[in-house]
């Protein structure tokens, strides 16, 4: 298995200390943990994208850049590029030139967005969400791969003979689809055999569980190998000791905070408190032993390559804590338990 780390960038007082960030501080810390994640051997780290209050990630491709001038080896992605709303010459010129400047490390996952602001500012109607985002994908995929593209389209004005530049330095920049919530993002993937990243985060196992199954089933009906399928698959938040009792204790005041925040209610988590989250979800609390048997137990349900965790909230020393536990105690255990193909190489599909 492989392990990625992800920040959506949110900048709230830290519900125990009381502590509190400027927005510089807060960017810097997001810096500084992709570069502690790289050090102790995590796979990729991710930026998300909202457009609001308390997140400071509006620009992931910017914050991607400034990470991967700090770091070497792991893998950078927007968590999810919103491209719903986004043009797509600026999504291609502006990830082809992070493409470059980490030297081939970039993988784009791209998605509607969870968070229903960002439809307002940028003028696209809620309801054509999935339609905006399918033919912006497409527009996308051709200006990646093709030159003096012309293209005529709803979302955005017609293109002709268009080329945009720079071109990237892989020879596919490697797509990923954020799965939350439709089977229409699972359609749009499996039509193109490019693998998904379940969010996993607010409802129960069998909610993804079903949108997985579908891409399987989606991906040999357009003739890929469905057992070659590749997913990720989040949780919600990490919090390790050495009893159950006491993680829950540590977590439970970072969790309450965030799941009261406007973005986590819209999602309408069905889950009581964290303690029914963690028995019935994908919340990792617990002593090292338990974290690893919930991630085999999603892992036999979903077949899933790569595990992504965050610390978001946490605050900084308990971050640090959190993350070295996890790769120490951890890590190491499900690399040996679950194989993964997913970044052996350089390789621009994975189906």
């Amino acid at each position: 298995m492989k392990f990625v780390l992800f920040d959506l960038m949110g900048n709230h007082p830290n519900p125990v200390s009381g502590e509190s960030f400027t927005t510089h501080e807060r960017i810097q810390q997001v810096i500084d943990q992709a570069v502690f994640a790289e050090s102790l051997g995590f796979d990729g780290y991710g930026v998300g994208e909202r457009h609001g209050a308390p997140f400071l990630s509006s620009s992931p491709a910017v914050m991607l850049t400034a990470i991967a001038a700090k770091t070497s080896k792991i893998r950078l992605l927007p968590t999810v590029a919103v491209l719903s709303v986004l043009d797509p010459i600026r999504v291609a010129e502006d990830y082809a030139t992070v493409d470059h400047l980490s030297g081939g490390r970039l993988e784009v996952m791209i998605g509607k967005g969870n968070d229903p602001r960002h439809y307002q500012l940028f003028g696209v109607n809620e309801e054509e969400q999935w339609m905006s985002l399918a033919e912006r994908y497409e527009l996308l995929k051709r200006l990646w791969q093709e030159e003096n593209v012309s293209w005529e389209g709803k979302y955005r004005p017609s293109l002709r003979n268009v080329t945009t530049e720079p071109r990237p330095y892989q020879k596919q920049i490697p797509i990923w689809h954020g799965s939350a919530s439709s089977p229409l993002s699972t359609e749009l993937a499996a039509r193109h055999g490019e693998p998904i990243f379940s969010s996993n985060t607010f409802h129960p196992l069998v909610k993804y569980k079903e949108l997985i199954d579908h891409y399987r089933q989606r991906l040999e009906h357009y003739g890929y190998d469905p057992d070659k399928a590749v997913v990720g698959a989040g949780a919600r938040g990490l919090y390790l000791a050495n009893t159950t009792e006491e993680a829950i204790k540590r977590y439970r005041p970072y969790y309450d905070t965030y799941m009261n925040t406007d973005a986590s209610k819209f999602n309408q988590s069905p889950f009581r408190d964290l303690e029914d989250h963690i028995q019935n979800g994908s919340a990792l609390v617990g002593s090292a032993d338990q974290v690893i048997e919930k991630i085999i137990t999603y892992h036999e349900e979903f077949g899933h390559q790569v595990q992504s965790i965050s610390v978001e909230g946490l605050g900084i020393n308990e971050q640090k804590e959190q993350l070295e536990r996890f790769a120490a105690e951890v890590m190491p255990v499900l690399r040996r338990e679950i194989p993964s193909t997913v970044w052996e190489t350089k390789q621009s599909t994975f189906i």
